[in-house]
This record gives C-alpha cells, structure tokens and sequence, in this order.
C-alpha cells in the first residue's frame, strides 16, 4: 500500500506594492492575481509529475479553495474538494492582521524566530502546537485506512503545514517553511517519509 500527500500553500494574498500584514484564521482574503498564477503553475508542475489526486482538502478560507480549484484547473482534474477545519491557518490573537513591524516590536525578534525555525508559537496564538499535530495525525490515520493506495491534495498554510512534519519519521530534517505556491510529499509505504518540501515551480 502507497499513499501520496501533496502539501501545498495558497498563493499570494498581496501584492509586491501592498503592505503585508500576519494573515491569520480571522483574516479571509482572496488571492491576488500572482497568487492565482502560481496556483496555476503549480497544477501544471504537478500533472507534468504524474501526481493527479483523487481526493482534494482545503480549509474553509478563500485562499485555499481558489487554490485547490485553481490547481485542478491547470490539471483538469475532477477531484471532489472537501474543507477541513483543522487546516485553517493559526489565529494570531492580538497580532492577527497586523503589519510585521507590529507584530515584531510586540514579541519580539527572537519569539518570532524561534516560531519561524523551531515552530514554538507565542502563547496568545491558537490552536496549540500539540492540537495541530494531533488533527494531522488523525488526518493521517484516517488516509491509511480509507484512501489506501491514494494521491490526495491538502492545500493549507505556512503555519499548519509545518507541523505535518511531526509525523514523518524524517520531517525534522526538513525546514520548517513552505513558501506561497509552494508543495511538499508525505509518503505512506510502511511508514509516513517526507520525500519532497517547499518545491516552488
């Protein structure tokens, strides 16, 4: 039995002459027009890979779902999409929408450090590390017992894909980051292996 997990991130949300702000759980935006190019370039890296899912997750945020339709667009793929909850992006409490000069001086240089290379989050944020880590291990759980021998498509953010690494047996040698328009590989024979990240076509 062999399951594939493509991990992406949404595309854009801003523009290169916008200002940028910590886009969080609470924060729906829609994707700006790069955003919607990489969506489409990387639907048309993946089919040249071979990797047409069966089965597409989103969260309920816009920028996923155009995303995951976007993508499917560039694949002509007509994969059933489902949102789930648990891959909306973290809520970022007092520093949800917040310019990233705020959001610095608030926490600090090395809070945010530590959240961007160690996956520590600050205490105002939700949900907990271990909440997120356990949602994927129960999404994982659940692939190997009802979508064996699968491809399935979750597109997500930078701050829940993270912590799908914690249930690779090979995640923590893998950095932290997934850029925007960007995918990683879990891979299911015998165990879960991370065998691709932050690939940006």
């Amino acid at each position: 039995m062999t399951i594939t997990i493509i991990i992406a991130r949404h595309g854009n949300t801003f523009d290169p002459d916008q200002m940028p702000t910590r886009v969080g759980a609470r924060t729906d935006l829609p994707l700006v027009q790069s955003g919607e190019d990489q969506a489409l370039r990387l639907g048309h890296h993946l089919k040249s890979q071979k990797l047409m899912p069966d089965i597409v997750y989103t969260s309920t945020l816009r920028r996923t779902i155009d995303t995951a339709r976007l993508i499917c667009v560039a694949m002509m793929c007509p994969a059933p999409n489902m949102p789930l909850p648990f891959l909306n992006e973290i809520d970022y409490g007092l520093d949800e929408n917040k310019p990233e000069t705020e959001v610095k001086a608030r926490l600090g240089e090395m809070a945010l450090k530590r959240w961007d290379e160690l996956g520590e989050m600050p205490p105002e944020w939700s949900p907990r590390p271990h909440v997120i880590r356990d949602s994927w291990q129960y999404f994982l759980d659940k692939c190997q017992t009802d979508l064996q021998d699968k491809t399935i498509l979750v597109v997500t953010s930078n701050g829940i894909a993270r912590f799908a690494l914690n249930c690779a047996e090979n995640g923590a040698t893998c950095p932290l980051k997934l850029s925007t328009g960007a995918y990683g590989i879990l891979k299911f024979q015998d165990k879960w292996l991370v065998t691709d990240w932050n690939i940006r076509p």
